[in-house]
């Protein structure tokens, strides 16, 4: 046994300490001589936690990846220039070695402009305002800002030996992004700059492949590749010497503030994926596989929500988003049956019909084919070498030694969950020695200029230029003196105060009191908004808040894109028809809060108020409670009703923006989503009507048994004592599994007297360690109809399936029942008949 570990320890060894060489021919990536098909999938390390990697990276590897894809974020690793951050969720080479561990490889898309809904593309904001610079373009300062970073990239990765040609787990590396979809916009420049970058990337000498994504026209050296919902019609230039790879397949979509909830069904996720490859593709990356959290002010925008769940098959708290990751898996597994034969030669394909495509990959023992319906509405039959096959509308069934069908991307074999959220208060769990009063203390931070860098300009300033992003908030401040016989004080509450602002949103207050407020309802809008307003005599205040939610990230020249008050700024009398501008006066100007200066989101201030009336409803209010953590180890989420607009902050680390208060328009969502037919990013939506996001993930990492602060900056007006804590629950396993179900791709033999003479198989697992199925919910078989969590017995169903189900299942962890009447009888003979079950696990 001694002997048997050492030889095993140095098997490992050896294996992570060996070098691979990683090229490509037009057929796929070769890795040492050999073509590989890989699937991948995008986990962005700054959007999770250290804490959160290894079991993520798992997941990932569990549900059949081989690769881990992520953006390298230029502004979060240098926010000041030359000064580097790489600590905590921002350890990069910490990420890409535990990537290694699990033994994946990785794509490093370096960029260093990355887009994906991120603050500035990506961009350290101090960029904008070198002399003489121009962002993405053929231009000297920036090429030389974009080589040093990547070049530093490049460096500390071969450092740690991590490129595949020194024996690490980097595969391919990235360099620019998507600039082929903006790239007319900077003129004949544009090609001399991607010439540059990929020549610059070249020179790096990493030992692995670079590609440039969404361009065609990409330089020979780099590999071009497909983003977007479906690539499977895409083709690269140079397809003789060039794979055919698609570096971002999105598994959803981002959610904005007061946009409804993006969800992509997975029928139509896995027929995007199968069509890819059935169409020569080889390589395949999931954006996102895991989306995780915006954590702090890293949001794109404007208005990007900060939860970046993107309905991937893992969810934003690091669970299994079931059945899109067992169905996902199960596709894996079966164009890896595939793979053998899908390298060793180039697809060749036949119609029948407009819409029905077989394709076939053989050469010598090995076979396999892909039998696609893309028809939106009919299902078709087809006849393949001798045998005939039954094809759903807008599916592909894939069979790996052409005659036996292992999977239909439509037929789900997976188990659904209901997730559900179990709520309890803060307050419940104030810390008995903290608890004063409500249990909560505050700070009011002061209405208009109370620090002392503040300054005067005459005119009004852009707010980026002005702020350089080091804070959401800028105050524009103006004293107006107003005398009796001023027509603005005769006409009283006919005055009105007109702004006209860049926003993103905009708070007036006039003599430190709250006038009104505006935000921008579509992302290239400005706001407009006219105030009654009422002045006394003598001097009054205008102190007017302008904030941005999340910089530009996307678009030619996204970087010229301005916010704040531009003007006109203007009083005007309705009565008399006078109108005053104000804005080339000599207005007043703050950078930030008082309260951030002054460190209040550590909770350690001296200034905090603790007394027994609480003020609730204040715009312009801080607040800190301190709590013990949830019993469990269910992920956590704070939930903001009650509350307007702000940031949050547990144990000094910002969970993100908050925003409850802005709910999705009450239109756009169906009752139900059909899954065939081209997706878009407007389709499948949910949550209409309701409060874009509610719920704010706080990892468990950053939370102790007790004594934890939460401090709130609430903007205009909340009730901090409805705020509740949440952990994340499984309600319900469901699966609903017809006769006409393939077997299970576990059980795939292309033997059919060994592994094909199992039928169709109902499978459930507890998610959770240490759970068990505690109860059957629901168990039909016959004619059932409905979805998870609504199921119903049809016309016909077995009488003996709820006791058949208990008697497998409950008290197991797992179990799997064949659909088939040899199990539940027949209780209508003739028909077509399914199994639907849903079950509780404790």
């Amino acid at each position: 046994m001694r002997i048997l570990v050492v030889v095993l320890v140095i098997g490992v060894l050896a294996t992570a300490s060996y070098c691979a060489k990683v090229t490509y021919d037009h057929r796929a990536l070769v890795i040492d001589g050999k073509r590989r098909v890989l699937v991948s999938g995008s986990i962005h390390y700054p959007r999770s936690t250290p804490e959160m990697w290894p079991d993520l990276i798992q997941k990932s590897k569990d549900g059949g990846l081989d690769v881990i894809e992520t953006y390298v974020f230029w502004n979060l690793h240098e926010p000041v220039r030359g000064q580097y951050d790489f600590g905590g969720r921002k350890d990069l080479v910490k990420f890409v070695k535990t990537v290694a561990e699990a033994g994946l490889y990785l794509h490093l898309r370096i960029g260093p402009y990355v887009c994906a809904e991120w603050n500035y593309g990506g961009f350290p904001l101090w960029l904008h305002f070198i002399p003489g610079i121009q962002l993405r373009t053929d231009n000297e300062p920036f090429k030389a800002e974009m080589q040093r970073f990547t070049a530093k990239i490049v460096d500390m990765m071969k450092k740690e030996k991590l490129y595949a040609s020194q024996g690490g787990p980097i595969i391919l590396s990235q360099i620019e992004n998507e600039y082929g979809n903006i790239d007319q916009a900077y003129g004949p420049a544009a090609q001399t700059y991607i010439k540059w970058a990929a020549a610059m990337a070249v020179s790096l000498d990493t030992g692995v492949p670079w590609v440039m994504c969404q361009q065609d026209d990409a330089p020979p050296s780099v590999i071009s590749t497909c983003n977007g919902f479906y690539c499977d019609q895409w083709t690269p230039k140079l397809p003789e010497k060039r794979p055919k790879m698609w570096t971002e397949n999105w598994s959803g979509w981002f959610l904005s503030f007061g946009g409804a909830v993006p969800q992509r069904p997975v029928e139509d996720l896995a027929f995007a994926v199968a069509r890819f490859f059935q169409r020569g593709g080889t390589f395949q990356n999931y954006y996102m596989y895991h989306g995780g959290t915006n954590f702090g002010r890293s949001t794109g925008g404007p208005f990007i929500a900060t939860s970046y769940d993107y309905d991937a098959p893992i969810d934003e708290y690091g669970l299994l988003r079931q059945p899109k990751w067992g169905h996902l898996k199960d596709v894996h597994k079966a164009i890896k049956l595939c793979e053998e034969a899908m390298v060793a030669t180039d697809p060749k394909y036949s119609s029948f019909g407009p819409n029905v495509e077989t394709t076939v990959y053989k050469t010598g023992s090995a076979c396999a084919a892909f039998l696609a319906n893309s028809d939106t509405k009919s299902d078709a039959t087809v006849t393949f070498n001798g045998n005939s096959y039954h094809l759903p509308a807008w599916s592909v069934s894939i069979l790996p030694d052409c005659k036996n069908v292992v999977l239909n991307t439509a037929k789900i074999n997976s188990a659904a969950m209901i997730p559900s959220f179990m709520h309890h208060s803060v307050i419940d769990d104030i810390d008995s020695s903290e608890a004063l009063g409500s249990g909560w203390s505050w700070i009011n931070e002061p209405v208009g200029i109370s620090k002392k860098d503040a300054f005067t300009r005459v005119g009004l300033l852009e707010q980026i230029n002005t702020t350089a992003d080091k804070s959401d908030y800028l105050w524009y401040s103006l004293s107006v003196d107003v005398t009796s016989s001023d027509t603005f004080l005769q006409d009283g509450s006919q005055t009105v105060l007109h702004v006209e602002s860049l926003g993103h949103a905009l708070h007036v207050f006039i003599n430190g009191k709250p006038a009104g407020r505006g935000i921008i309802t579509s992302k290239n809008a400005k706001i407009s908004v006219d105030i009654p307003v009422t002045f006394a005599s003598g001097k009054n205040t205008i102190d007017l808040l302008s904030l941005t939610v999340g910089l530009q990230n996307y678009g030619a020249f996204f970087d010229k894109a301005g916010a704040g008050i531009t003007g006109p700024v203007q009083l005007k009398g309705l009565k008399n028809g006078t109108t005053t501008d104000l804005s080339s006066q000599q207005w007043t100007y703050q950078i930030g809060l008082q309260g951030e200066d002054s460190g209040f989101s550590s909770g350690s201030s001296s200034q905090w108020i603790s007394q027994p009336t609480l003020p609730k409803k204040q715009p312009l209010t801080w607040y800190k409670a301190t709590f013990s953590a949830p019993d469990g180890s269910n992920p956590v989420a704070l939930d903001f009703t009650g509350m307007g607009k702000g940031e949050a902050w547990v144990n000094g680390q910002s969970i993100g923006r908050y925003w409850p208060t802005n709910n999705a328009p009450t239109s756009g969502c169906p009752d139900s989503c059909n899954f065939r037919g081209p997706y878009d990013s407007n389709k499948c939506r949910k949550n209409c009507g309701k409060p874009s996001q509610e719920l704010y993930h706080v990892p468990r990492s950053w939370l102790k048994p007790s004594g934890n602060t939460l401090v709130l900056f609430e903007e205009i007006g909340g009730d901090p004592t409805q705020i509740s804590f949440a952990t994340r629950q499984i309600e319900s396993l469901c699966s609903h599994v017809s006769e006409s179900h393939p077997s299970p791709v576990d059980t795939w033999s292309s033997d059919s007297k060994a592994g094909r003479k199992l039928g169709p198989v109902l499978s459930l697992e507890c998610p959770f360690p240490n759970q068990v199925i505690s109860s059957i919910k629901f168990a039909s078989y016959g004619k059932p109809h409905g979805t998870c969590g609504s199921f119903s017995h049809g016309h016909c169903k077995s009488t003996s399936a709820l006791s058949i189900v208990q008697k497998a299942c409950v008290g197991s962890k797992s179990c799997s029942i064949e659909v088939s009447v040899k199990t539940f009888g027949d209780p209508c003979e003739g028909v077509a008949k399914s199994l639907a079950v849903e079950a509780s696990c404790r």
